[in-house]
């Protein structure tokens, strides 16, 4: 009751609001309303599998993936990312996680996850935008499941240009030997992490560098799919 009774006092004082369609937001709401949390699709069983076929069986890289929300253009899904990367509202990152988190555990119920590594960015677009978001959406992810997060296994050794307008072989070729890894590994089973996955191209050149590094299974996720 004292905190619902605080968190009321403080919005009173200093009132939140969604990070999507900037409404004010209830006192038991965080980050993003209820009403645009409930507009986003969720990925179904049959949409993950027939994702995960096109974007990475064939590479026989990544053992399985996941993602909370698909990825819609123009949507809420795309308002939210858009405030989290640019916006710089990393908690946002961390509230992502929580819910993915969720997912995650049924996901790989029964999988041995030993440690998650957040895509890493290049050092100078880490300085442009001051924080990686998949590193926050990762502490969410560990706040539920409680797999430690590492930052050391793998760098991004090239500054590559935004594939957003690419086609898949384009991002093939952009993201071909950008990551090197870091540190020996001896088989420990690992979950990459990133915010929006499309081709799968950019997880895929992760895991084959951890893969090279002595990694055991490799497997990914993150807060949204896109076609």
């Amino acid at each position: 009751m004292m905190v619902n009774f605080s968190t009321s006092f403080i919005d009173l004082i200093i009132p939140r609001f969604c990070s999507c369609c900037k409404t004010k937001l209830a006192s038991g709401s965080f980050f993003v309303c209820k009403e645009c949390l409930d507009k986003i699709k969720k990925p179904d069983e049959k949409r993950l599998n027939r994702e995960f076929k096109r974007k990475f069986a064939d590479s026989n890289i990544i053992s399985d993936f996941t993602s909370h929300f698909v990825f819609e253009k123009d949507k809420e899904i795309q308002n939210i990312i858009h405030a989290l990367k640019y916006e710089k509202k990393f908690l946002l990152g961390v509230f992502l996680g929580t819910l993915l988190g969720e997912t995650i555990t049924k996901s790989f119920a029964g999988q041995k996850i030993d440690l998650m590594v957040p895509i890493p960015l290049h050092h100078l677009k880490k300085a442009e935008r001051e924080f990686n978001q998949s590193f926050y959406i990762a502490k969410g992810i560990h706040k539920i499941t409680g797999i430690k997060v590492s930052t050391r296994l793998i760098k991004r050794k090239r500054y590559t240009e935004s594939q957003t307008a690419m086609d898949i072989f384009e991002r093939e070729e952009n993201i071909r030997g950008a990551f090197i890894s870091t540190k020996k590994l001896n088989g420990e089973n690992i979950l990459i992490i990133d915010d929006v996955i499309t081709t799968g191209s950019t997880i895929r050149e992760c895991g084959r560098v951890l893969l090279n590094a002595g990694a055991g299974k490799i497997y990914a996720a993150s807060a949204a799919i896109a076609r």
